[in-house]
């Protein structure tokens, strides 16, 4: 079977998010996967078709190496909020993540940099930061402990749009190996949250991410994933029961039998 091998190879369908991953991307320094970026401004550019807008967050922006790509996703009047507490591994990185975003084109305007730890943050916090506004993504990449992601999970579901996707960082990662045991909680406790799509690891440091979303969306957000990224979908899929949802890789081989 053929697999796409080359996040190169894969599109966002946005030109200015497409020209940034190849030209900007590997130039900020960060440990965010291309392929994972390109899905995920890709379903941004799905939401656009579907008619969902709004505001998008990031947990844990660093010094801004996905938070820009999500940001050249964005429509006229949509805003991206970047929350960090900008203190590792030094204070001067809230500078650098500034200076990154400027650079690559994501204006004042159409950015807010928010130097907060999320896990004290209150949903009205936050929506007074956004003008009211629920979101449409949010991009949760914090502290890598059961604690925390449970706090960051609860803070993005409550300003979520009933149309919008919560983006999971480091999950199946081999250093990190109980925060499934958080999302299966959440889910637990959430049955109305489903696993959309897996986006799978480009490497160990480039690791995959879960895109989480409303059961009574699911459907609509899975075909059109379907139909603009069908060459990596990896056949057999993920079963996380009771539902299978899909994997989308740059390997969808299936494993040979020697």
């Amino acid at each position: 079977m053929t697999h796409p091998a080359d996040p190169a190879s894969v599109s966002s369908g946005i030109a200015a998010v497409d020209a940034y991953l190849a030209n900007g991307f590997a130039t900020v320094p960060g440990m965010s996967s291309r392929f994972a970026a390109t899905i995920t401004a890709g379903l941004m550019r799905i939401q656009t078709g579907l008619g969902v807008t709004g505001p998008i967050a990031e947990i844990g922006t660093f010094e801004g190496r996905f938070f820009i790509a999500l940001a050249k996703a964005l429509q006229p009047g949509e805003v991206a909020l970047g929350m960090d507490i900008f203190d590792w591994p030094n204070p001067a990185v809230i500078d650098r993540f500034e200076a990154n975003c400027v650079k690559h084109g994501v204006a004042a305007g159409v950015r807010e940099t928010w130097k907060c730890d999320s896990r004290t943050v209150t949903p009205a916090e936050l929506l007074e930061r956004t003008g009211g506004r629920r979101l449409r993504l949010f991009h949760v990449d914090g502290e890598h402990s059961r604690a925390s992601l449970a706090k960051d999970l609860a803070l993005a579901t409550a300003v979520l749009a009933d149309d919008g996707v919560i983006i999971l960082d480091d999950m199946l990662h081999p250093g990190y190996p109980t925060l499934m045991v958080t999302v299966h909680e959440y889910l637990t406790q959430h049955p109305e949250m489903v696993v959309l799509c897996i986006i799978d690891r480009e490497t160990i440091v480039g690791a995959t991410k879960f895109v989480l979303c409303r059961a009574g969306w699911f459907k609509r957000y899975e075909t059109e994933l379907l139909a603009v990224f069908e060459q990596c979908v990896w056949p057999l899929g993920a079963d996380f029961e009771p539902h299978w949802c899909l994997v989308l890789s740059l390997d969808t081989r299936l494993a040979a039998i020697t």
